[in-house]
């Protein structure tokens, strides 16, 4: 499926539906028992359904996610329409975008996305591994008067299962899958236990998981020695490739730990406290991106790269560790409920990566080197302490409200290190230098503080018109200390202590409202309006200024308009409704929306050094339909299907958006790295479809047979806003999953089958074509002194066939 088709779409979702009235005509003559079950949530501070709550919201329980094979959260995008995850494998972050407001290339992430992750009641900013999840809730749109994290576009909880204070019990999961391209064999190990400490008073849940992908990607030019290797051999003499290159195989792998122990204490029946502690641990071995199709001479390696290979020079491991310590209290006052949430989370970062090509590009002549290859180490970490206090009324009469507090404290280090081995020998030596081959250093301290106070008031006009006014005001300060150095290129430089750090700060105030109007119609039709503003906090880029006078030796410094950045901010208009029919066997729900977004931060680089920030773009909208179905058909039958269209567009003016042209011979291409009013945004597809049908059937006297498979489809993607600079289009795909599983009593068995056909598609891209000498304007060719290799696609994960199981007990 190169091309996704809305006439297909129109064509399967009219089918569904035709189906279900077929299925549903003789109802009145024929006793249902059967109904779709209510998912309960607790998205609006209150304990209620999907389909009484007046916003956009999915929720998926444990079911949908065990039926349709949901690992992570790029999964459970799939199924939620107006949210994309553009997958680019577990070693790089995957930017999530909403309703298809986004600027940024798939390697210029901003330093925050437009969605607030939260873990229970704290935020934390994580791509969890689903175990031990009760479900997951996805809100669309800005929620900053319901949660203390500000959001721009939307919030995603994971709601782990909390302990049960009545009952011993556990389970033991486990999953062995083969991946086609892959020579490892892949599984996944999980362990939960849930005791009473104290019988109805004190319990204590822990649940263990380890899940290890052993990897599909090739590394096949990786040199044996970095600095004394030829990374260029002469490719028609086996001999001398050999000497100098090695060929790794299944690079991609992944190994993620997930561990939580958590202590639930009723201390009274008005007072319940749970003490959680969270850890996960996410090792890779190398980017999932494949050179397959994106080089532009690829007789310089003597073949094209195969749809799975890469040509790295040098392996791009990486090791991520989240922990989290939190209490979480909720207390009946009479009048309202008080919850109180503290958190402290930590996050460490390490990693490598073949920085060859930003090399050259920076200078040619480190090509005089025939051993040259450079490579980073970047470490990073982070301490947050969160707290929220909220008050939520009891009261059954007319008025209802929601008061909250908010305070955010974030402490984070970098240290980046550029090292060019062999460099500096081959140079003659007595270089003055901090470590040996020290290309480049930038260290980097912030201390981000944010506070807020948020809240709502409702009342009920009638029984079933009711009306809410939401508000937020807040205030932030950013203060970012950074320094950086070229020790190969500064004659004094011989010590971290000449480091120069300088300082930036930023801070700002605001409020931000809300207004929601719903109505219960009589046939149990809720309908709602919104208008609701979001916004994202501004900062510092951690880029030592540049001095007045630039040096003519290679230096990575920023511009005062490059320092920092401002807040973006949103406004949002939805107008939606939600149904249920046949006896609940039906929902459809339907939402229209409308988005603002002004000062966009989007991801750029220095104009010295090529460093990566942060800056803001001009306005931009984005409109459009969400939908979703649930049904039941028959005893046997269940469906359900999304779609989501969104037209998402500058609405003004850009300059110099997507890069700057200093040399005077090219600069008439310049307006092809302006963005442009109605210039498309990148990084989303207008189409996403998703399509779910299930089969369950009681088999073997006492067994339960499902059998479920599932379909999720998007357009096609482009790279780079109104498809300039070198951008170019990914086509759209699909990805289908087909399961079969057999549940007794206290087990279950699953044998499943992930992408069914073995789509191979592209799902994001790192740089674009100018790095590969594809530029589409001659002029603006890179003079490369060789081939780079930078540029490549990220992949789907190709067919993966598994066996699942699962084991309850009790004591």
């Amino acid at each position: 499926m190169n091309t996704f088709k809305p006439a297909l779409l129109a064509s399967a979702i009219s089918a569904v539906l035709i189906n279900n009235n077929m299925a549903f005509a003789a109802e009145d003559a024929i006793e249902v028992d059967k109904s779709i079950e209510t998912i309960q949530i607790t998205a609006t501070r209150r304990a209620g359904s999907v389909q009484d709550a007046p916003l956009n919201i999915t929720a998926l329980n444990g079911d949908v996610i065990s039926d349709q094979n949901i690992g992570d959260l790029e999964d459970v995008a799939r199924w939620v329409p107006g949210l994309t995850i553009s997958d680019q494998g577990g070693r790089e972050g995957s930017p999530i975008i909403v309703r298809g407001l986004n600027t940024n290339t798939s390697d210029r992430i901003s330093d925050s996305g437009t969605v607030a992750t939260y873990v229970g009641e704290i935020p934390l900013s994580i791509d969890l591994r689903l175990t031990d999840v009760d479900r997951v809730e996805v809100l669309i749109g800005p929620q900053g008067t319901l949660y203390g994290a500000g959001t721009l576009g939307g919030a995603i909880r994971y709601l782990l299962k909390q302990p049960e204070l009545d009952i011993t019990e556990g389970k033991v999961t486990g999953d062995i899958f083969s991946i086609n391209e892959s020579d490892g064999t892949g599984g996944e190990f999980g362990v939960v236990f849930n005791t009473p400490l104290i019988e109805e008073k004190l319990a204590l849940r822990a649940s263990l998981n380890y899940y290890d992908n052993p990897g599909y990607i090739d590394y096949t030019h990786v040199v044996q020695e970095p600095g004394v290797s030829n990374p260029n051999p002469d490719f028609s003499d086996s001999s001398d490739v050999n000497a100098n290159l090695k060929s790794v195989s299944d690079v991609n792998d992944e190994q993620i730990t997930t561990a939580r122990l958590s202590l639930r204490w009723l201390a009274t029946e008005d007072v319940d406290a749970t003490l959680n502690y969270f850890y996960q641990k996410q090792e890779n071995g190398g980017n999932s991106t494949s050179q397959y199709d994106s080089l532009a001479d690829s007789s310089a390696l003597q073949g094209i790269p195969g749809k799975y290979e890469n040509v790295a020079r040098v392996l791009e491991p990486g090791e991520e560790e989240n922990d989290l310590l939190s209490l979480e209290v909720k207390a009946d006052l009479g009048f309202a409920e008080l919850v109180s949430a503290s958190g402290w989370s930590s996050y460490e970062q390490s990693g490598q990566r073949d920085q060859t090509d930003l090399l050259y590009d920076i200078w040619s002549g480190y090509a005089d080197f025939p051993a040259f290859v450079g490579y980073t180490h970047d470490t990073s970490d982070r301490d947050t302490f969160t707290q929220e206090l909220r008050l939520v009324s009891n009261s059954n009469s007319a008025f209802n409200w929601i008061i909250g507090g908010f305070y955010n404290k974030v402490e984070s280090h970098s240290d980046d290190r550029e090292y060019t081995p062999g460099l500096t020998e081959y140079w003659g030596g007595g270089i003055p230098n901090v470590e040996q081959d020290l290309e480049y250093i930038l260290i980097s301290d912030s201390e981000t503080t944010e506070k807020a106070l948020f809240g709502e008031i409702g009342y009920s006009i009638t029984d079933q018109f009711d009306v809410t006014l939401g508000a937020r005001f807040y205030e932030y300060d950013v203060s970012t200390t950074s320094g950086s150095a070229t020790p190969l290129y500064s004659g004094d430089f011989d010590s971290l202590d000449n480091l120069v750090m300088e300082n930036v700060s930023a801070s700002d105030n605001g409020n931000l409202f809300k207004f929601n109007a719903n109505y219960t119609f009589d046939n149990g039709v809720l309908a709602y309006f919104t208008v609701s503003e979001g916004f994202r906090i501004g900062g510092g880029n951690g880029i030592a200024p540049c001095p007045d006078v630039l040096p003519e030796q290679q230096i990575v410094c920023a511009l005062p308009n490059e320092e920092d950045y401002k807040p973006d901010t949103t406004v949002n208009y939805e107008l939606g409704f939600k149904s249920s029919w046949l006896r609940n066997r039906l929902h459809f729900n339907a939402a229209l929306f409308n988005v603002d977004w002004k000062d966009a931060q989007v991801g750029s680089s220095t104009v010295n050094g090529q460093e990566l920030i942060t800056s803001n773009a001009g306005t931009a909208n984005s409109k459009g339909v969400e939908l979703s179905t649930r049904a039941m058909i028959g005893d046997n039958w269940a469906a359900y299907a999304t779609y989501a269209y969104a037209k998402a567009e500058l609405t003004e003016d850009a300059p110099e958006l997507l890069g700057i042209l200093v040399d005077e011979e090219v600069i008439e291409y310049q307006s092809y790295y302006d963005g442009a009013k109605g210039d498309r945004l990148p990084g989303a597809p207008e189409h996403q479809f998703s399509f779910g049908l299930r089969y369950e059937q009681d088999i073997l006297g006492d067994k339960l047979l499902s059998v479920n498979y599932g379909i999720t489809a998007q357009s096609d993607v482009i790279t780079k806003v109104g498809f300039k600079a070198d951008g170019e289009v990914l086509p759209g795909y699909a990805l289908s999953n087909l399961s079969a599983k057999i549940t007794g009593d206290m087990w279950s068995a699953t044998l499943y089958v992930d992408n069914l056909f073995d789509k191979y598609a592209f799902t994001s891209v790192r740089r674009d074509k100018s790095w590969a000498g594809m530029s589409q304007y001659a002029e603006l060719n890179k003079e490369l002194p060789e081939l780079q290799r930078v540029y490549g696609h990220y992949t789907t994960a190709p067919r993966t066939i598994g066996m699942k199981f699962s084991y309850n007990f009790e004591l």
